[in-house]
């Protein structure tokens, strides 16, 4: 079944890094992802959130705003959609993200939104 392990960064993380740090880091998780074989279904990394726009419709009208969004300490950094036997296997796979060290990993199964 398909898990997604969302990468939940703090808020500024990445603007303290060094370009070393942060092409190392970078390559980590790439290489975690390869790792994962077949079981990694897709995976991506995000522009950080100021590059993000939300949208809500609100009656009957668009209503756009920019990022940052700063009303949220952490900011969605990447993700890794895997396909796992059991909700055990995907924190598995969750503790050994390297990005589980310098942020945090949710795990989150997919189903329709209609289940509980």
């Amino acid at each position: 079944m398909p898990y997604l392990l969302l990468i939940l960064e703090p808020r500024g993380q990445r603007e303290a890094c060094s370009d070393v740090e942060a092409h190392a880091r970078y390559a980590e998780m790439v290489a975690f992802g390869e790792s994962l074989g077949g079981k990694r279904l897709a995976s991506e990394s995000l522009r950080p959130d100021r590059h993000g726009v939300r949208v809500q419709v609100q009656h009957a009208k668009p209503v756009l705003r920019d990022g940052p969004f700063t009303e949220s300490k952490e900011m969605l950094g990447g993700f890794f959609l895997v396909d796992c036997v059991s909700r055990d296997e995907a924190l598995a796979l969750a503790q050994r993200c390297p990005a589980a060290r310098f942020a945090s990993v949710e795990v989150r199964e997919c189903a329709p939104c209609y289940e509980g």
